[in-house]
């Protein structure tokens, strides 16, 4: 079929996760312009999906999570970590713990000041007033209108209870909303539910959009390479049903894979840096050598401890009380089951000289052996996750060969600077110490990990290697820049070609001091003006 007799849209927007959700709905808006989603995953149906809870089921669930994992690398031990990345319509807000964290103003900022025009945190809060329909306390930085809603965690258990006032007694403030201009301090996560149930990108942004004839969406249609005439991108091929089919894109082809697969199409399309494609057996067809550099991702080490009283989850997901919950759930859209991955927060400085938080806290009134399977302990017990939230080291996301369906090697180099090592030991040494104050004096037993025998910073460092894992917040594979090393520019287009942009968490300069879904929310709403802009120009 010549190009001329392929089907054209305006837009060919790839992945249907959180971006291209946002991207497909903003951009078929209005009428104008016709978009085509393609999304190599499945409908957004499992059962698990809208229960909160059900993310322990989906993190280890092939169906809707592409289940990637990391090289065995020296500084983890030689251990292999676990990758998980949603598969479907609505990608990782599908299967990730709803947590909602914009980051710090100075995040932003610091992407302003690194040449990206137009990124600051003054140009992007626009983006997420106009993404939230916040509920809850708040200045006039929160949005009330949007089409996600935003609530703060409604259970409050006495242990999480216990917890923050034991935060409180250690020095630290409460905050109610961290999503506000002051991030510091502890109190309730806020996640993207309603009435107790997940609201996916998919539910939020998709679906409304499904019924304008402009729209297009096709599932089970994983792409294997961008189109070219020249230096401009025309369309893209993919596969479906067993066979190939081109598509052709009259305005932009828009890359919003995601961290993990969007630098992958970009090499197996020629683009990349030469000595990669080289060993890919991939023609160059545009060098780039910052593709799949400058990964990034926040590296968690998971603290636990023994609880005296029945009073933690792990009793209350078994036997009888599991079904009471389960029935909790379905007639009241309240109880356990509506907990995703967070409970209370904490976000705290570990020294005094920086300008805000450089470590999040996760607090569960729940306990685990294994980060990776999720099965809690029978005894009752609580853990606090541990990240840094600026790390400082560099990793890499390459094409693994020239087949499409291998899986990227990923080489994240976590805890490679010693910024890095002393950040993640100084957090757990303070989770340590909010565990031992008084407030938590009549729930905690002993502490199962690291252990009361971890005490040198070397023992702390080694329990890192040893045990700590991702939180799943890939970024920083086609950074957004204007120097030589950048993959696109701050208008999102990939640098050196037409008709070619990546709107996703790839784009990320720097990470944000925060779980990554709401900022990809807003760089897909603010990467959505930006192509509507340039298309009422031509």
């Amino acid at each position: 079929m010549s190009m001329d007799d392929m089907e054209t849209f305006d837009f060919v927007i790839v992945g249907g996760g959180n971006a291209g959700c946002v991207l497909a709905a903003r951009l078929s808006a209005g009428g104008r312009h016709s978009v085509l989603l393609l999304e190599a995953g499945g409908p957004d149906n499992g059962f698990w999906i809208p229960i909160p809870a059900g993310f322990s089921k989906l993190l280890v669930d092939d169906v809707y999570n592409w289940r990637f994992a990391t090289e065995p690398e020296d500084n983890v031990k030689g251990r292999t970590i676990a990758i998980p990345r949603g598969k479907g319509l609505g990608g990782s807000t599908l299967i990730n713990g709803m947590i909602y964290v914009r980051g710090q103003p100075q995040d932003y900022d610091t992407w302003a000041q690194m040449g990206c025009t137009g990124w600051s945190y003054d140009d992007v809060l626009p983006y997420f007033r106009r993404l939230e329909a916040f509920d809850g306390e708040g200045d006039e930085t929160r949005g009330r209108d949007g089409p996600l809603p935003i609530t703060t965690v409604a259970e409050r258990p006495v242990l999480a209870e216990a917890f923050i006032a034991a935060a409180q007694q250690a020095g630290f403030r409460q905050n109610k909303d961290y999503n506000g201009r002051d991030q510091e301090g502890f109190g309730y996560y806020q996640v993207n539910q309603r009435n107790g149930r997940r609201v996916s990108a998919a539910d939020a942004y998709l679906h409304p959009a499904r019924g304008r004839p402009n729209f297009a969406v096709r599932t089970h249609a994983h792409v294997l390479r961008i189109d070219f005439e020249g230096r401009r991108a025309v369309g893209v091929t993919y596969r479906s049903g067993g066979r190939d089919v081109s598509v052709r894109a009259r305005g932009e082809v828009i890359l919003a894979a995601g961290a993990i697969q969007t630098p992958q199409l970009l090499e197996l399309s020629g683009v990349g840096d030469p000595a990669v494609l080289a060993g890919l057996g991939v023609p160059v067809r545009h060098a780039l050598a910052g593709v799949g550099a400058n990964y990034i991702d926040h590296f968690c080490t998971r603290m636990n401890w023994r609880v005296k009283q029945k009073v933690t989850l792990n009793e209350a997901t078994r036997g009888y009380r599991l079904l009471l919950a389960v029935a909790q759930y379905f007639l009241t859209r309240k109880g356990i089951l509506t907990l995703g991955t967070g409970l209370a927060h904490g976000f705290v400085k570990t020294r005094p000289d920086l300008a805000g938080p450089d470590v999040q806290y996760f607090f569960m009134h729940a306990s685990y052996a294994n980060a990776a399977e999720r099965k809690l302990d029978r005894e009752p017990g609580m853990t606090i996750g541990v990240t840094q939230l600026r790390p400082e080291s560099r990793g890499s996301i390459h094409a693994r060969s020239a087949n499409p369906f291998d899986p990227p090697v990923i080489r994240p180099n976590f805890l490679s600077t010693q910024v890095d090592r002393d950040c993640i030991v100084e957090g757990m040494r303070i989770a340590r110490r909010i565990i031992e104050q008084p407030a938590m004096d009549p729930f905690r037993a002993y502490e199962m990990s690291p252990g009361a025998d971890c005490r040198s910073y070397d023992d702390w460092l080694d329990f890192a290697r040893s045990n700590g894992q991702t939180i799943y917040h890939a970024c920083g594979t086609c950074r957004m820049g204007t120097d030589e090393r950048a993959v696109v520019d701050p208008q999102l287009r990939v640098r050196g070609l037409e008709g070619l942009r990546v709107v996703d968490a790839s784009i990320m300069p720097t990470i944000v001091s925060a779980n990554t879904q709401a900022a990809v929310f807003m760089i897909a709403e603010k990467g959505a003006d930006l192509i509507l802009a340039d298309a009422a120009r031509r």
